[in-house]
């Protein structure tokens, strides 16, 4: 598995990932491994549970993990053009699968959105109130987000890794979003953060929000 570079230049988010494809750095351990398999296992078993039919991701990275996932159709948009490249090529013979920049975004949707990995990674305020908003206006039945939801969590792992700022997203949610989603479920890790075990635990949790009309 290709890795990161830890000394890769932090200007601002969207360049930090841009310049990790180009350099063929990949989108991280939680793409891979056992991680990967245990996002797929609640992912592909949600989709067909509820009989979804549209999924619509924001921050779809190398394709990895969507490499595992079951959807009858998909559509994923990042903010790198060098991993859009790369997922349009490995599923260039898939015609259930589409990929944009996400700037290209003008208001589709889908009946569930994902976000995965992503929140902690979205560093500057302003960014990560964009995100947020075009993920819930993306979803016509749910949202699933997956990611840590412990400000703590800067503290105590020292905040030196300057691509990452962990937020209680939850908050931003009850705040902004509370007359239209409720919080569905909540999965906790299957492989919880183990400080010496970075490549194979996680701090995230899968929450999954419901369109209030959907109750």
């Amino acid at each position: 598995m290709s890795q990161p570079n830890n000394t890769l230049a932090f200007q601002h988010s969207a360049q930090y990932w841009d310049d990790r494809y180009r350099l063929e750095g990949n989108s991280g351990a939680g793409s891979y491994g056992c991680l990967a398999d245990f996002k797929a296992e609640v992912l592909n078993r949600f989709v067909e549970k509820e009989n979804i039919s549209s999924v619509m991701e924001f921050g779809c990275g190398d394709g990895n993990q969507l490499s595992l996932a079951r959807y009858p159709r998909y559509t994923g948009f990042d903010v790198s053009a060098h991993a859009l490249e790369r997922c349009q090529s490995r599923f260039a013979n898939d015609p259930t699968k589409h990929f944009y920049p996400v700037n290209a975004w003008n208001g589709q949707t889908a009946e569930l959105a994902l976000s995965l990995d992503v929140i902690y990674h979205l560093i500057e305020d302003e960014v990560f109130a964009h995100y947020m908003t075009t993920l819930f206006s993306a979803a016509e039945r749910f949202v699933i987000i997956y990611a840590s939801n412990n400000e703590e969590l800067n503290a105590l792992l020292g905040g030196h890794v300057k691509h990452v700022r962990h937020r209680k997203f939850t908050d931003w949610i009850v705040k902004n979003m509370t007359a239209e989603w409720v919080l569905e479920d909540w999965v906790p890790n299957r492989y919880p953060f183990d400080v010496r075990k970075q490549d194979n635990t996680s701090f995230a949790d899968f929450y999954i929000f419901r369109r209030i009309e959907e109750q």
